[in-house]
């Protein structure tokens, strides 16, 4: 039995929803990178940022390979990173909006 498609999309955005599972993607942006590259970027335990690399594997957006010693992950698709470039577009028309309205209050603070 399939899965309705909103309930995927949810499904994929509560992936998204760990701020450590963010920072990998964003991370991986420039191009495959080995663990310990994330581990040092990241600033987690070892295993905090494996389990979060092993729920962006099952869904499917990111990949690993082994590339000797390293094990090497890389976004899945150039998706991902375009996913993420709209996040920030859309947080920044969030935050100018709200930083408007602020100042529309300041300025109107003695009106009633």
């Amino acid at each position: 039995m399939s899965v309705p498609l909103y309930q995927a999309k949810a499904e994929l955005f509560r992936t998204l929803g760990h701020p450590v599972r963010i920072r990998v993607l964003e991370l991986l942006q420039d191009g495959p990178k080995p663990v310990r590259d994330l581990l040092a970027a990241i600033e987690v335990e070892a295993s905090n940022l494996s389990q979060q690399l092993a729920v962006l594997r099952r869904a499917g957006m990111v990949t690993s390979h082994r590339d000797g010693p390293l094990v090497m992950y890389a976004l899945s698709t150039p998706d991902v990173a375009d996913l993420l470039a709209a996040g920030r577009r859309i947080l920044g028309a969030v935050l100018t909006d709200r930083d408007a309205l602020l100042d529309e209050l300041r300025a109107t603070s003695g009106d009633r």
